[in-house]
């Protein structure tokens, strides 16, 4: 057995899902085990209306509601033609009914709760699986469309539930893996429920993490990730264009390369995986005969090669400045527990003379959070900032490449923080906003000018030109603001 997830944009249209089908159809020796996101951009329409009809705003509610209807009803219809109406009345409209219901109900006073949020988000994928299930039996694929809150089990941290592994799998075993024998079983990501059937939903990266649950649950060979890449690149397309693919990563470089910013896997996603050994494949649905980046235990590349750069933007560096170290440790745990209330992640901590500094999202709370410290301390933010991180198992401990990362470095921008040793796969540093783009560039190429066939395969963009051009549309002047906090203008507690 395979799991195949395929993300909302492989879902969005009548034509999407046909094309899916194909690619399905042609896999179906392998048992494949289906899981779909919502169509295209349909959890962010729920949202909206959730917040309208919180709000009172009835009609704008409803509109957002209407529209999504007619988007679904009119994707089926494509889909099925003669035999849509049957179906709609049957399965989809009463779902739009209720979504309705649920408006209506927050509308006239009820609370809008994290457990309402994700009983309405929920519908999503509970549309787009009934639809994809009845797409995929049309196209003479035999298909089950099997409810994911049925086998997937969580605890009660709605819009970020945790699944509770063993009853999941337990569910799984004795429901999914057997309907896969003879159907090809369709199922909604990103949802699952309580032990009690409270609708959950897992968060981010939810439908991923679906996928690598149901794997682990089924014992699937492989578990694949269909999007509209080609795989992982060497660098983010939306920073930087002529990045290569990687035929290959180990998990721990994959999950690295997520925590950085990558945005084709999110790092929760490789848990299940890990544990079970089942290699994830990151595929291109609208590229199918590319094989795509294979993410698994063993790799047949050496230590000490750079495999990718990733990127975060919207950070800031915070520099604290002490009198006396010995409040140090009190200061930075104090920090720590501010942070994580408020789901700040500190990275980058960094020690200097004078007191500790480290990277931080820059967010509205953070000017209040920091006013929270020891008066004592001075405190400098320094805003605009980005974390660049290479990847790549063992690099941590080749000094060259640290060598030859800060030489690319300093053609194109100071680096304001370096990190190497923390974690043996990756070396990050903190650089300006504003430049990106050119030390993206300048790092790419010093790394990947000669990229071993091997390890990288060539993308339509990967030519030098491709590169070069890549870059030039997105320099723009400095703009880094830097604010202090002094002994003098913090509040007393």
């Amino acid at each position: 057995m395979i799991v195949m997830k395929f993300g909302g944009s492989s879902v969005a249209s009548a034509t999407a899902i046909e094309w899916i089908a194909g690619i399905v159809k042609s896999r179906l020796p392998e048992q494949p085990v289906v899981v779909v996101s919502a169509m295209g951009k349909t959890t962010d329409r729920l949202m909206e209306a959730l917040q309208y009809a919180a709000r009172g705003s009835a009609y704008s509610a409803w509109r957002r509601l209407e529209d999504l209807r007619q988007y679904h009803f009119q994707e089926t219809q494509r889909l099925l033609g003669a035999g849509a109406q049957e179906f709609l009345d049957r399965r989809i409209a009463p779902q739009f009914r209720e979504l309705h219901l649920k408006l209506i109900e927050l509308e006239e006073g009820a609370a809008l709760t994290p457990q309402l949020q994700d009983e309405v988000l929920s519908y999503g994928e509970r549309l787009s699986s009934e639809i994809v299930a009845a797409a995929f039996e049309h196209a003479g694929v035999p298909s089950r469309h099997f409810d994911s809150r049925r086998a997937i089990v969580t605890d009660s941290r709605f819009t970020s539930a945790a699944p509770l592994y063993w009853e999941t799998y337990a569910r799984l075993r004795r429901t999914v893996a057997l309907a896969a024998r003879e159907h090809t079983v369709v199922m909604g990501g990103f949802i699952g429920s309580t032990t009690e059937g409270v609708t959950t939903t897992l968060g981010r990266g939810g439908s991923d993490l679906s996928a690598s649950l149901i794997g682990a649950g089924i014992s699937a060979r492989e578990i694949q990730i269909w999007t509209d890449v080609d795989g992982m690149l060497t660098c983010d397309p939306r920073v930087l264009h002529g990045g290569y693919r990687l035929r290959s990563l180990l998990y721990d470089e994959a999950d690295e390369l997520a925590r950085a910013g990558a945005k084709v896997l999110c790092a929760k996603t490789v848990e299940p995986a890990v544990r079970q050994g089942i290699p994830i494949v990151i595929r291109n649905s609208r590229h199918p005969e590319i094989e795509g980046t294979r993410i698994g235990s063993q790799a047949s590349t050496p230590l000490g090669v750079v495999k990718a750069i990733a990127c975060k933007t919207g950070m800031s560096i915070v520099r604290l400045f002490v009198k006396e170290p010995g409040i140090l440790p009190s200061v930075t745990d104090g920090l720590n527990d501010l942070f994580q209330r408020e789901r700040l992640d500190v990275e980058m901590a960094q020690s200097h003379s004078e007191g500790v500094s480290f990277a931080v999202p820059s967010a509205p709370p953070l000017s209040e959070l920091l006013r929270a410290v020891d008066p004592s301390v001075r405190i400098e933010v320094e805003e605009g900032n980005a974390i660049v991180t290479l990847v790549g198992e063992g690099i941590a401990s080749e000094p060259a490449i640290r060598q030859r990362a800060l030489a690319a470095l300093e053609k194109k921008s100071p680096v304001r923080m370096l990190t190497q040793g923390g974690c043996p796969r990756s070396i990050r540093v903190a650089v300006p906003e504003s430049r990106l783009s050119a030390i993206v560039e300048s790092l790419h190429r010093e790394f990947f000018r000669s990229a071993d066939p091997a390890i990288f395969a060539a993308t339509p963009e990967s030519s030098r030109e491709a590169v070069a051009a890549g870059i030039e549309a997105n320099l723009a002047p400095q703009q880094t603001r830097v604010w202090g906090l002094t002994p003098e203008s913090a509040p007393a507690r």
